[in-house]
């Protein structure tokens, strides 16, 4: 896709990189984690469309969001790599490593927030799914970008300048476009065999003030993948890689040991 705009922290070049970020963010979060793995991978990140320095996304008749951001992530690999995701960009990594397991020499998924993995009745559990489609159906984005964001730890959009209220409210596009895939599976990641082909070591990391289903898909992962460990940040909620940029540079280190 063109106008996709990559960020890179230079590092060891044989072991390449790339991280994944969470929906209204951009590339730039993984700044912090780059700085304290100080040059052991070489880390590019992608602004997903419609973020950051990206060009803009719109749906339509094309490919959906999320397989969107998996071929622009997929095209970019050459050779197998260390591929690291937080929330929506950890749904995307496990989407890229289902579909080509042998291109990955390691997997960090930190929160990811593939509610599918969770039996029908739990998946929406706080609602979240319908307050955001009800709030979009009456004409509320903003609504809805506030309550998605207080949800999951972000900027609050009523602090935020005008132009970056704005922005975020245009990036909710992407959110509703991606509940298909992460409610319902529209992408198949939980096929059968698909997360059992991963052989790369896998480290699921979850915030410890999270909500209790971001653990249960931690869990009802982890229960299908073959080299897999699990780790919980303490005091941190989703927003862990940058609010507790320590703990999880240090587990993501701890992963690319065992690879």
């Amino acid at each position: 896709m063109n106008g996709v705009h990559w960020r890179h922290w230079p590092g060891a070049a044989d072991r390449p990189a790339i991280a994944l970020h969470c929906m209204l963010g951009s590339g730039r979060s993984w700044g912090p984690i780059a700085d304290r793995l100080d040059g052991r991978i070489d880390l590019r990140a992608p602004d997903w469309p419609g973020h950051g320095r990206s060009a803009a996304w719109q749906p339509g008749p094309g490919p959906d969001i999320t397989t969107t951001a998996a071929r622009l992530v997929g095209a970019a690999i050459d050779r197998p790599l260390d591929l690291i995701g937080h929330s929506f960009g950890a749904v995307v990594a496990l989407r890229i490593a289902v579909a080509a397991p042998q291109a990955i020499r390691s997997l960090t998924l930190v929160e990811p927030v593939l509610f599918a993995a969770l039996p029908a009745r739990d998946r929406d559990a706080d609602g979240l799914m319908d307050r955001l489609l009800a709030a979009e159906a009456a004409g509320d984005r903003a609504g809805a970008t506030r309550m998605f964001m207080r949800h999951w730890g972000g900027t609050d959009p009523d602090a935020a300048q005008a132009p970056a209220r704005a922005q975020m409210q245009a990036q909710m596009a992407t959110v509703l476009d991606s509940m298909p895939d992460l409610y319902d599976d529209r992408g198949r990641i939980l096929r059968d065999g698909g997360i059992e082909a991963i052989e790369a070591p896998v480290l699921l990391i979850s915030g410890a003030q999270s909500p209790p289903g971001i653990h249960s898909i931690a869990e009802a992962l982890a229960a299908r993948m073959a080299d897999v460990g699990r780790a919980t940040v303490p005091g941190a909620g989703h927003m862990a890689p940058l609010t507790h940029p320590d703990a999880v540079a240090g587990l993501i280190a701890a992963n690319l040991d065992r690879a």
